[in-house]
């Protein structure tokens, strides 16, 4: 036992030093940091520990998918559907095809067409967990009520799921989102069936951050109305210059095709634009859109606003354009932003908000300081005054352990919050458990007359397994609040976790480490203990 290899006492330095090198980043004031980053190439810039909301500040944002914009979407994709089954089965219909508040209604003008229309109706109804074999609820339903009347409307199993899928879809989108605002560490995640909570540490402007989560950015470029077309094959749609223009309901391409999307300068007015590309399928269908429908105004749709309605000059073959209007560059680059990273399935709105000030931050950081310095303290001076040198080897392990926490932060990127704080504080007392077990064995092996290096070697074996035991239990606590809670708890038992797993190395190989060169060196004739 009183052997200690060499390679493990290098191994162990190295490892404290490396643990130091990444958290002093962390320790420097703003100045400071500036300072090292500019002596340090671009790949070596260390990282520092991200702060939760609570620490240093930033918005908090819980947005609600809105019912009736999924609903309506529905109801146009199923238009658009029952338009498509009816062209492909020839079916002709009386009166065009009705929009109701759950569904569509059209009148065959055969009534023996039904026959051939319900099947490929019923096959739009499946659910999508249908084709995989799954059971599932019906997406529509389906009625024929006769005299080649037929009604199809949205069930509520139907619309649910899709508001759940447009909670997962949304959740990618305003990642997207947040990351192209240059922040770190956002935490965005469901909340219930159709609410997703949006926190973003370090964002001092609401403002900024609503503006970007609640505008949906769905573009569309449709044709503009021409005279005597039919009412139902066509909507009316603000104009941002005023006014309001008929725009046909058939889009001809989306802005799902885009591939990036970039602020610009207009070479003609010197007037900030947007410069935007499309992918070979939205290349193609731009091309074909504007090739045949030359010398017609073309809408270009944002968010269900008339941005631009020039008229088509000639084929656009190249996939890319450019959409100008009354642009500022730094609303240009918010709507770049916007469109580079995709439409929102449907429209998000902002249900509760809140803005942590940084000042509220620097207050909580105080506290935990605080209360971190206090029980360490407390924990030095009771180690040291009951177990003297070797309590001061315990204190060193100590120190050693919560510089290994702040470091495995760093290394993860995790975020630290305030209850991370409050588990930091917990691992210091508990980190000295496993000293406490081994010392006492330690005392009671020397009580009852064994040697010195018998004493020692029993203390830390048969305490081991104690020792591992505990920490097992309270790891397996810690993973169930990591996996089960959300946000604060998450925090906690990251730091928890982290302690625990720091603390065996340090409490045990690091702490047998300096008990075996101190008896190298000393010699001692009987145990300070």
């Amino acid at each position: 036992m009183m052997r200690f290899a060499r390679w493990k006492v290098v191994s162990i330095i190295m490892m404290t030093a490396l643990a130091v090198l990444l958290v002093i980043p962390s320790l420097l004031g703003p100045g400071g940091r500036a300072s090292l980053d500019a002596a340090l190439p671009a790949w070596a810039k260390p990282r520092s520990i991200v702060l939760g909301l609570d620490l240093q500040g930033g918005s908090h944002v819980l947005l609600e998918v809105d019912h009736a914009s999924v609903l309506k979407s529905m109801i146009d994709n199923l238009r658009d559907d029952a338009r498509r089954v009816l062209r492909e089965e020839k079916a002709a219909i009386s009166g065009g095809i009705g929009v109701q508040p759950r569904g569509v209604q059209f009148r065959l003008s055969e009534p023996a067409d039904a026959a051939k229309v319900l099947p490929k109706l019923r096959q739009l109804a499946l659910p999508g967990a249908a084709i995989l074999g799954q059971s599932g609820a019906a997406a529509y339903e389906i009625k024929d009520t006769g005299n080649g009347v037929i009604v199809v409307s949205v069930s509520d199993a139907g619309l649910n799921d899709k508001i759940r899928r447009a909670v997962d879809q949304s959740i990618e989108v305003l990642r997207r989102r947040v990351d192209a605002l240059g922040t770190t560490e956002p935490d965005i995640q469901r909340e219930g069936t159709d609410r997703v909570l949006v926190e973003v540490p370090g964002l001092q402007n609401p403002e900024k951050l609503k503006e970007i989560l609640g505008t949906t950015a769905k573009l569309e470029f449709r044709l503009v109305a021409q005279p005597g077309e039919s009412p139902a094959d066509f909507e009316s749609l603000d104009q941002t210059e005023g006014g309001k223009i008929n725009v046909e309901k058939r889009v001809m391409v989306e802005g799902d095709d885009l591939t990036d999307a970039q602020p610009g300068i207009s070479s003609q007015t010197q007037q900030p634009v947007i410069n935007f590309k499309f992918n070979i399928r939205g290349g193609q269908k731009f091309g074909q859109a504007t090739a045949e429908n030359i010398g017609r105004p073309f809408a270009i749709v944002l968010d269900g606003k008339v941005i631009s309605a020039p008229v088509i000059r000639g084929a656009i073959m190249g996939g890319s354009g450019e959409i100008s209007g009354n642009y500022t560059l730094e609303t240009a680059n918010n709507l770049a932003v916007l469109l580079r990273a995709g439409a929102l399935p449907a429209k998000l709105s902002i249900i509760e908000e809140r803005t942590v000030g940084p000042g509220l931050g620097q207050d909580s950081i105080n506290a935990g300081k605080l209360a971190a310095y206090v029980g360490a303290g407390l924990v030095f001076a009771y180690m040291l005054v009951t177990y003297g040198t070797f309590g001061i080897f315990a204190n060193i392990a100590l120190a050693v352990h919560i510089c290994f926490i702040f470091a495995a932060l760093v290394l993860l990127g995790a975020t630290l919050t305030l209850p991370g704080i409050a588990g930091i504080v917990l691992t210091i007392g508990m980190a000295v458990d496993s000293n406490v077990l081994i010392y006492e064995r330690i005392r009671e092996e020397a009580h009852s007359g064994r040697s010195i290096v018998s004493s020692l070697d029993a203390g830390f074996t048969r305490a081991f397994a104690t020792i591992v035991d505990s920490n097992v239990t309270m790891f397996v606590a810690a993973a169930i609040l990591y996996f089960l809670g959300a946000g604060p708890v998450r925090g906690f038992a990251v730091s928890l976790g982290l302690g625990i797993l720091t603390s065996i190395v340090t409490a045990v190989t690091m702490t047998r480490m300096m008990i075996a060169l101190w008896y190298q060196y000393k010699r001692p004739t009987r145990l300070p203990i």
